[in-house]
């Protein structure tokens, strides 16, 4: 129905279906020619009878018309006075809005919800603040949106959807000329209430797995006389019971330092927001033993079912002891949490491990056709030199073993000199990832070092060519690990690499026998990662070097090779002489990277140096390479640059840590200094 010159016009349907007498007029006309055909007398009597049809129905419809209106718009506004009647009383609070987010309307439930009038024209923001611009339904992809809020003590549920009244009025055939874009907003709102707090005690109740370990159990009660190990044990045992009986939890002794646990979820709420004091707990049980007990625990939850759950607590622990232990681990599906892991894991004198691990590895390389070895992306000595020892442990066995390096940088290529060119080695010795990818295969062995994220290494596409895989390396674990190792030795308290590479050696085979230019490598790797025998350097540390200089390496040739040129030692020491001290004790600078081959080796050279100032807990130094920012971080005993690199993406050990960062340099240094701060709120929080 439209207006036109102040008169009302029918259309559609309604205008077809009061007009059928015209149309049956047509109908007689043609009837009416027949009849003449046949007899003239019968036509002019049908034709009579036809206009005195076509003159009563043409008057029958305009008596009518006026009165058909009339009760077309008294229907019509019945019905209206129906709806609002029905959408008043509703007993769902409802609203009408403009595409502005402006009220137009509301029911008399919504009216007693939130205090305003049913009229009331002002923003809904001004009723419900969780209701901003950008969450309402106006774009032409969303005509629904949702959110939750909080009115006194009920949570509701907001739907909001938006109704396209030009669209609707055209298909309805009643209006013209209407805009399609005229749009309105309507507004539910839910009672969540009670869903939500059922939804909160079946997310409170549920089942969470965790596997404890004694990282040191051995260790700890060596140093204890034997008529007191029963009692260190029972207190530990109690301290532990105890702790976790506290929060609801079930404990059972598995085997003399194993313990599984049961909790429901609320109970690990309960502890995460007190870090898990129970690390530092068992600390303190001292009955005259020399080492302090540390303890570590996998927790798995959110799984699809109980097994799953088991499978990650499993996990868990595993990454717990694989980052140095006296830690907390939770893996929650895809995501990991972790706690603790501030204390220095200590050095475990017993080499078994290692003799057991070098008769796997050999065993491994036997019963295939050739060795691939890769270490990190931008190759540095310790991965070389790691790479180099697994080179002769396969030489030894007689098979073909290819090293990838994709671009020597140039801390590594006075080693690499030595074998290029070199009749005592095959050319093939070396290869970029574009060989290594041709030659991988089932029938080959991948050994990965220095390195246990699959994103960091040289060809990442290596890992998924073959189903023998091997991983060496000693830096602690994070988020990402290499999942399909059939052999895993990650070792956090080592200092490097190589020197895990050079205890393996030694069980490897009573045939092997390092050269002088292989033993020179792997010891450099030492020297580069324990600055000098000064970081992280333990007792096996030293029994590796010793098997080095036994082997035939050189002080004097590792010096030559390690000596930077002139201009990284002048980028070192600009990056030192424009340090900037932040909080007193944290050393931040940037390393020019201009001219400079391998910036991120000078980085790290200078991270090193400025821990040598006096009052410097921590170092990190930045340096922008291939468009990125790198970060090498340094500490020396009292902070975890670790936990602060994973953060931003990285990680590494505690004292030792790097990450990369595709930022630019100012916005990484406010990161930075943000968790820095972060760290210093955490601990006035627990004091």
């Amino acid at each position: 129905m439209k207006v036109m010159n102040n008169k009302f016009k029918l259309r559609g349907h309604l205008k077809h279906l009061t007009r059928w007498p015209l149309y049956l007029t047509v109908l007689l006309i043609a009837l009416n020619v027949l009849v003449y055909m046949i007899d003239c007398k019968a036509g002019l009597v049908v034709t009579l009878g036809t206009l005195i049809y076509a003159v009563c129905a043409v008057g029958i419809l305009l008596y009518h018309r006026p009165q058909m209106f009339n009760d077309l718009i008294a229907f019509a506004s019945q019905y209206e006075v129906l709806e609002k009647r029905v959408l008043e009383d509703l007993a769902l609070p409802y609203a009408v809005m403009d595409i502005e987010g402006r009220m137009i309307w509301s029911n008399k439930e919504f009216s007693e919800l939130t205090g305003k009038d049913q009229y009331y024209r002002k923003n809904v923001n001004t009723i419900f603040a969780d209701v901003t611009p950008d969450k309402l339904p106006v774009s032409e992809e969303q005509d629904i949106s949702e959110i939750s809020t909080q009115v006194g003590d009920r949570i509701y549920r907001i739907s909001m959807q938006r109704i396209r009244l030009g669209e609707d009025m055209v298909h309805a055939k009643i209006l013209e000329d209407l805009p399609e874009t005229t749009s309105l907003i309507a507004m539910y709102l839910y009672d969540e209430t009670e869903l939500r707090e059922y939804m909160q005690a079946n997310e409170d109740n549920k089942l969470v797995l965790a596997l404890a370990y004694l990282d040191n159990y051995e260790e700890a009660l060596e140093s204890v006389e034997d008529v007191r190990r029963s009692l260190l044990i029972a207190l530990i045992d109690r301290k532990i019971t105890k702790y976790f009986s506290n929060y609801d939890g079930l404990v059972k002794k598995l085997e003399k330092d194993k313990y599984f646990l049961i909790m429901r979820q609320s109970s690990l709420e309960a502890l995460k927001a007190q870090k898990f004091h129970i690390l530092d707990e068992v600390k303190t049980v001292n009955i005259g033993n020399e080492m302090t007990v540390t303890l570590s625990i996998g927790i798995g939850l959110n799984a699809a079912n109980y097994l799953q759950n088991y499978e990650y607590c499993r996990i868990a622990i595993e990454m717990a002891l694989g980052r140095g232990g006296d830690q907390v681990v939770i893996k929650n599906g895809d995501n990991i949490t972790y706690f603790g892991g501030k204390s220095q894991q200590m050095e475990k004198t017993t080499r078994v491990k290692a003799r057991v691990k070098a008769q796997a590895l050999k065993e491994f390389m036997s019963t295939k056709e050739r060795v691939v070895v890769m270490g990190h992306k931008i190759t540095d000595v310790d991965a070389l030199g790691a790479a180099i020892g697994i080179y002769r442990a396969g030489k030894t066995l007689g098979k073909p073993v290819h090293i990838v390096v994709n671009d020597p940088s140039t801390s590594i290529r006075p080693l690499i000199a030595g074998y290029l060119n070199n009749p005592e080695y095959e050319p093939s010795m070396f290869i970029d990832r574009e060989q290594a990818m041709e030659l991988v295969d089932d029938n080959t062995v991948v050994v990965v070092v220095d390195t246990n994220k699959p994103s960091y290494t040289e060809c990442q596409d290596l890992l998924y060519m073959t189903k023998t895989v091997v991983v060496l390396d000693h830096h602690r674990r994070g988020n990402e690990i290499i999942e399909n190792a059939v052999l895993s030795y990650v070792e956090p308290y080592a200092s490097s690499t190589c020197e895990m590479v050079a205890e393996i050696l030694q069980y490897f085979s009573d045939d092997l026998r390092l050269r002088n230019i292989e033993a020179d490598c792997i010891y450099a790797g030492i020297i580069i990662d324990t600055n000098n025998f000064i970081t992280r350097a333990g007792v096996r540390t030293f029994e590796a070097a010793a098997f080095l200089r036994r082997s035939g390496a050189d002080m004097t040739r590792v010096r030559k090779m390690l000596r930077d040129n002139f201009d990284s030692y002048k980028a070192k020491a600009e990056a030192v002489r424009s340090a900037e001290i932040y909080r007193e004790c944290f050393a931040i600078a940037v390393c020019p990277s201009e001219g400079l081959e391998s910036p991120t080796v000078v980085g790290a050279q200078a991270a090193n140096e400025l821990l040598n100032i006096a009052g410097v807990k921590a170092s990190f130094v930045l340096t922008t390479y291939n468009r990125e920012v790198y970060i090498s971080a340094r500490a020396i005993d009292e902070i975890n640059v670790q936990l602060m690199m994973e953060k931003m993406g990285g990680g590494g050990h505690i004292n030792i840590a790097g990450a990369q960062v595709k930022e630019s340099i100012e916005n990484v240094k406010e990161m930075l200094k943000g968790i820095i701060d972060e760290m210093y709120q955490e601990e006035d929080s627990l004091k």
